[in-house]
């Protein structure tokens, strides 16, 4: 080993392969981005307030609601309870004088099968016939354990009487307001299913290109201080406008500012976007659109709303939201679209910047991987072995994730509709043992095909060792520019793998606990993906099962899928450098003449020989 003066392995030697000096220098770059980030933090300017105060009844609001969950307490989607909450909506409606109209969506929920979905709305016409859309929206379904009181009986009846004041545009008795936006009062289906009406609704073509505002009110008469819920389907934030509006309108009302998810968990929602709640279908699509609601990120329980909303909460909501929808159609013309940012209370982030920083972060690690390339290069070691026992890896993961496709098709895992599942529902709770169990023993008889290649024969050389780790670093710094170009939050889960698993080279004759505790920081990401499900929607150890779940409904996309296996991959061939069982896949001459597959059809031919050879050999022995 060649070593410095004083004892020290040199720079560039096997032992020290890392250029270190090159990755400290090259962290320099990123401080140009975070110089951008700081001059882009700004202050969101909400609209002004309504110039008429709010006339949201509180008592009447809650008699509804104590009529709508009691008539109607079975709600769930394609259920007789469904049709009776239609018809209840449509009466409220028709008592102002609107014209009740409907969009049926065909679609498949887990646990309900093909049902036929029903969004109702009532429209006040604007003074012109393409004039922008504001939306008002509640869903009126449950999930079919409880009644519903709160979650959302207190939403759809906030709903029926923020359309009160606006009866009269549609020639109805009693109304007094004439709007200068079109506004739609939209009582959704589906709701805690994951929003699927909502999803419908925003690619309505009559209203998809007009609709400039949305507000949804979903379980706002809970004991808990209103909240503002923000994420989307894809990696984007409602408008500062309306967020801010928002945040101001809840301010004057409850005399507190609302709650808002924390900037980490923000991030993590740019970074993998999700959402229980209505308004990320279109935020999603680009419509700026929020939720008020008093229940955190995962709605109450079903056992546990059965009691009727608080009146003085449901008043102090529903004349937030009441103020808010008057300073959005008086306001200034709103612009439909969506961007991502980062909200510190009252200031603003640009998401542009986040990204820029993120993707700056890829830089040191880019360079000391490129640089430890070329270190191989020079030294003239070999790197087919090495990526090729990293493609073994990634075959037998790809596998395992076809498998889990196939038994999708078979209907070992829960189906439906693209959209979040909610955690009520039986499929996210309930593990399927008998599945898994079948699915990780085949997985464990795939595994003996790619295991024979990449059992060790013989104690790797040092070139070996340092080939195999540039291996899987090189697949990683590909797998990074991919999430770079696909969506650059998501390399927050990324980046812990990249700048932990670079050292591994440098510690690899150190005691095991160094190199182990090095290969679990590069776990940081995908601990806080699954913690955050765990954390925030309550799931605690079935975290990891509600992601799978994702996966099957189709939620997540088949591209993410493959990173993440490509990355496991990765992983792996990492892990077996950390304690010493990597072998580089072996030549021709090292091979057995039998590949692996015919190896393991021969092994189990020969089984089943030497067992029914057994009782006759025992015979003659007894006859001899």
């Amino acid at each position: 080993m060649a070593t410095s003066p004083s004892g020290r392995a040199r720079r560039g030697s096997l032992a020290r392969p890392v250029n270190a000096r090159m990755y400290r220098g090259t962290w320099l770059l990123v401080g140009l981005p975070l110089l951008a980030a700081a001059f882009s933090v700004g202050r969101a300017v909400p609209l002004p307030a309504p110039t008429v105060p709010p006339t949201f009844d509180g008592e009447a609001a809650i008699e509804l609601a104590r009529d709508f969950s009691l008539t109607n307490p079975d709600r769930a989607p394609g259920s007789p309870g469904a049709l009776g909450a239609v018809r209840w909506v449509s009466d409220k409606f028709a008592l102002y004088g609107f014209r009740v109209r409907r969009q049926l969506v065909q679609t498949e929920l887990p646990d309900r099968g093909r049902v036929t979905l029903t969004n109702l709305f009532a429209v006040a016409p604007g003074p012109a016939a393409e004039s922008p859309v504001i939306v008002v929206m509640a869903h009126r379904d449950d999930a079919g354990a409880g009644r519903g009181a709160n979650d959302n009986a207190s939403g759809t009846s906030a709903l029926i009487e923020l359309a009160r004041p606006y009866a009269r545009a549609e020639g109805g008795p009693g109304g007094s307001v004439s709007p200068a936006h079109t506004l739609v009062f939209l009582s959704t289906d589906g709701g805690a299913f994951g929003g699927a009406g909502a999803a419908a609704f925003a690619d309505h073509p009559a209203y998809r290109d007009r609709i400039v505002a949305v507000v949804n009110l979903d379980t706002i008469g809970g004991p808990g201080s209103p909240r503002l819920e923000l994420a989307g389907d894809e990696p984007r934030s409602p408008s500062t406008i309306l967020v801010e509006s928002a945040a101001e309108r809840v301010l004057a009302a409850t005399g507190s500012e609302p709650r808002r998810p924390r900037a980490l968990w923000q991030l993590v929602d740019l970074a993998f976007p999700f959402s229980l709640y209505e308004q990320a279908p279109f935020v999603g699509r680009g419509i700026p659109a929020i939720t008020l609601t008093t229940a955190n990120e995962r709605p109450p329980p079903a056992f546990e709303d059965s009691a009727i909303p608080s009146p003085e909460r449901l008043e102090e909501v529903g004349r937030a939201a009441q103020s808010l929808l008057s300073s959005l159609d008086e306001g200034l013309q709103l612009s439909s679209g969506s961007r991502p940012y980062l909200y510190f209370g009252p200031r603003i982030v640009a998401g542009w910047a986040v990204a820029l920083v993120l993707s700056a972060m890829l830089v040191p690690f880019l360079a000391a991987a490129v640089d430890l390339f070329a270190r191989l290069r020079r030294r003239r070691i070999r790197l087919g072995p090495a990526l090729r026992s990293y493609r073994s890896r990634l075959a037998f993961w790809l596998f395992v994730g076809g498998l889990f496709a196939v038994f999708g098709l078979l209907g070992a895992w829960p189906t439906g509709a693209a959209r979040p599942i909610g955690p009520e529902v039986d499929a996210a709770r309930h593990l399927p043992i008998a599945a898994l169990g079948t699915l990780a023993a085949l997985a464990a008889v795939a595994w003996l095909v790619p295991r024979e290649r990449l059992l060790p024969r013989r104690p790797p050389h040092a070139e070996e060792e340092l080939a195999g780790y540039t291996a899987a670093l090189l697949a990683l710094a590909v797998l990074s520019l991919v999430v770079a170009a696909t969506n650059p939050f998501g390399l927050l889960f990324l980046l812990p793998s990249l700048h932990a698993w670079l050292w591994l080279p440098q510690v690899r004759d150190r005691p095991v606990w160094v190199r182990l505790g090095v290969l679990l920081v590069g776990f940081a990401g995908p601990v806080l993906l699954v913690g955050s499900f765990a954390a925030r929607l309550e799931l605690g150890a079935g975290a990891a099962w509600y992601v799978a779940t994702l996966v099957s409904v189709g939620y997540i996309e088949p591209l993410t899928v493959a990173i993440v296996l490509a990355w496991a991959a990765a992983a792996a061939q990492l892990a077996a450098l950390s304690v010493h069982r990597y072998a580089p896949y072996p030549s021709a001459q090292e091979r057995p003449p039998r590949g692996p597959i015919r190896e393991l059809v021969r092994a189990v031919v020969l089984g089943l020989r030497a067992r029914r050879r057994a009782p006759e050999e025992e015979a003659r022995a007894s006859h001899g």
